[in-house]
């Protein structure tokens, strides 16, 4: 539009020339050269400078534009190969998306041919391989990613992921640290780096790991406290076991008070102060945790605390203990338990008769218990099978359940024997797995066992099992 214009306004002003030209008295101009004389007018002259100006400007552009055709040729041939190159990128990208491999495969390659930029088609090809199952190959190219600053980072991210796949958790820590020192600020790094640290018994650098993540509010806090929590209670085990009797009471400590409802913290800091005499602290510290959320494993480190009480004194102590929370399950199963063993057969009942009555789903512990019950006090034994079998009927006790691969563990720890996840374990009732029965033979039916034998049977099916934190031991003293 601007070069429209301009044109317009110089056609003008040659026009407007032209006409005053004209207008004017015609002055004489001769022109003599090589023995040749021309006489014209002024403004016959002005038309011939003007065409012979035109003339050598439309030359002038002729011969400009042959000379730069070969150039333009190459740069058209160029901006051609780069517009089918991106092309295929973006077709390879799309297959990468849609998991077509041998379709990624084809694109990565022709991109590679097409685009002279390593940096754009190096992932294509990686992730093109990967598709392929070939992981050497995508490890190559990740590698190569390496040497260029622009692509660096990715590399790196690939190059994990396979250690990761492969379970080399080494080498991926050993990479999360390169990336992490490259790009600090990445939302989905820390994370796998506190795991890593995790997995590898790292619990100083996944502290501090922790803290840059809550800084930056990559986590949320709630999740974030339990986690500390959770290092710091490995912490504290650590301390323990090196001997560092003082360090192991203060990252107990610490831990409990960075989540008060962690019952792993509880129960360490409780048993941290009971290997350091400090009984009146450790009862107290016990009591406010029981107050806030009751577990089994408080009671039993609450009663470590007390190794000289007798059956009595134990059930006195834990019914200190519980008063704060008396109508817990966990309180009523603790009390029955020391009843139970100080042969208070009474008092067992009292406190097991809420948790199995008629209408109430049943504790299994409850009913395991009750069984020991007749067992012990009536010799009954056909009681006591009833109650097993109510037991198995009922929903399954509390353990330490893994909330990413669902796997229950007797004791907590900070990481998850079974998947690795980190701060992963929740005390509650893991999933009933259910499992069909074989066809009962069409044969005589079995002749009922003699006493001696139901007996036997008896004791081996009536034993508690232990799920979740130890349980108190109740047996008398002496």
């Amino acid at each position: 539009m601007m070069r429209a214009l301009v044109f317009l306004v110089l056609a003008a002003a040659a026009a407007a020339g032209a006409v005053w030209l004209s207008d004017q008295p015609s002055g004489r101009v001769s022109i003599v050269w090589l023995g040749w004389r021309m006489d014209s007018t002024a403004a016959v002259l002005a038309v011939l400078a003007l065409a012979f100006a035109l003339a050598v400007t439309l030359i002038l552009r002729v011969l400009r534009g042959i000379w730069a055709a070969p150039r333009r040729l190459v740069e058209a041939r160029r901006t051609g190969r780069r517009t089918r190159g991106y092309r295929a990128l973006t077709q390879g990208m799309v297959a990468v998306a849609a998991g077509d491999a041998g379709e990624a495969k084809r694109q990565s390659k022709k991109a590679a041919v097409l685009l002279d930029e390593p940096p754009l088609t190096l992932l294509l090809s990686a992730q093109s391989a990967q598709l392929n199952g070939d992981e050497q190959a995508a490890k190559r190219f990740f590698a190569q990613m390496l040497d260029r600053k622009q692509t660096a980072f990715l590399g790196l991210r690939g190059l994990l992921r396979q250690a990761l796949d492969a379970g080399d958790k080494a080498e991926a820590l050993r990479l999360a640290e390169q990336a992490e020192a490259q790009r600090p600020d990445t939302p989905w790094l820390l994370p796998a780096l506190l795991e890593l640290q995790a997995a590898a018994g790292q619990w100083n650098k996944a502290e501090e790991t922790l803290k840059r993540a809550s800084r930056r509010k990559n986590s949320d806090p709630r999740i974030a406290a339990r986690q500390m929590a959770a290092i710091l209670v490995e912490r504290a085990r650590a301390d323990a076991a090196s001997g560092d009797a003082a360090a192991a009471v203060s990252h107990a400590l610490k831990a409990l008070k960075a989540d008060p409802d962690f019952s792993p913290a509880a129960c360490e800091a409780v048993a941290r102060l009971a290997a350091q005499t400090r009984a009146r602290k450790a009862s107290r510290t016990a009591r406010n945790a029981w107050a806030r959320l009751p577990h089994p494993g408080i009671g039993a480190a609450y009663l470590a605390a007390r190794p000289g009480d007798n059956a009595i004194e134990r059930m006195r102590a834990l019914e200190q203990l519980t008063a704060s929370n008396p109508e817990h399950l966990e309180s009523r199963i603790a009390l029955a338990e020391a009843a139970l063993a100080a042969e208070l057969w009474g008092e067992a009942r009292r406190h097991l008769e809420p948790l199995v009555a008629d209408g109430v789903a049943a504790s299994a512990r409850a009913c395991r218990l009750m069984a020991e019950i007749e067992k012990a006090q009536n010799a009954d034994l056909g009681a006591a099978e009833r109650w097993r079998a109510r037991a198995d009927e009922a929903a399954p006790d509390p353990a330490w359940v893994c909330g990413k691969c669902g796997a229950a563990a007797g004791r907590w720890s900070a990481v998850c024997a079974a998947c690795g996840a980190f701060a992963s374990l929740d005390w509650r009732q893991p999933p009933r797995i259910g499992i069909i029965a074989p066809p009962t033979p069409q044969a005589a039916p079995a002749a009922r066992s003699p006493p001696e034998a139901a007996e036997q049977d008896a004791e081996g099916d009536l034993a508690i099992p232990v799920s979740g934190e130890p349980r108190p031991n109740f047996a008398k003293n002496g």
